[in-house]
């Protein structure tokens, strides 16, 4: 039976990120609001929360999970970011859009894209979400809560609660979600390239 947060969506309380990241750091699986759609998380590296995760999403082992992170310093740690690259991550960070990059080190080899040592990075413009990666003090690792069969991101943290409570350990209500997921943009390349039109505008990536 999963615990249920009540979290102000503007001015969480510090009380209930500091349990929430307790329950993270000892292996737990959380959903958790963004400014795009809410999404289900744990920490990084941790191989257990990983599969639950997979087996919640029935995603495959070529699903790209991304590093969520809390600035873009945290994020600079776990990606190689060239000058146009940073340029870029400066104006639309924090936003609602994940950035494919090469990875370095850093990196745990499982969220690794097969083929490529690329991975996706966020550092989404949410309170909770930053007032979560700021106590945790480590990026988390990330998917939209999509559930199998369906193309959008569960909004209604009650029915999460109805369909989910058995599946993780942890839900944390912060109002109704958004419905798109985020704008995916490849920087890996010498000229951006949007991957999939989600809530964050994707013009500036040359994108009409």
């Amino acid at each position: 039976m999963s615990q249920f947060f009540q979290v102000h969506p503007e001015n969480p309380q510090p009380r209930l990120i500091k349990q929430a990241v307790e329950i993270i750091r000892a292996g737990g699986v959380v959903i958790y609001p963004t400014d795009s759609s809410y999404a289900v998380g744990c920490r990084i590296g941790d191989k257990g929360a990983l599969e639950r995760i997979r087996r919640l999403r029935q995603l495959d082992d070529k699903h790209n999970f991304t590093l969520v992170c809390r600035d873009l310093s945290q994020l600079s740690l776990f990606a190689k970011v060239d000058t146009g690259a940073f340029r870029l991550l400066k104006t639309h960070t924090p936003g609602p859009y994940t950035f494919i990059l090469n990875a370095t080190r850093e990196v745990p080899r499982m969220l690794l894209h097969p083929k490529r040592r690329t991975i996706g990075l966020r550092v989404p413009h949410h309170p909770i979400a930053h007032d979560l990666l700021a106590e945790l003090d480590e990026p988390m690792m990330s998917v939209s809560l999509i559930l199998p069969g369906e193309t959008l991101p569960m909004s209604d943290p009650y029915e999460m609660r109805q369909l989910l409570e058995h599946q993780v350990d942890l839900i944390i209500d912060g109002g109704f979600g958004g419905l798109e997921a985020s704008t995916v943009v490849d920087l890996t390349e010498d000229e951006p390239r949007v991957m999939r039109v989600g809530c964050g505008d994707p013009e500036p990536f040359g994108e009409a």
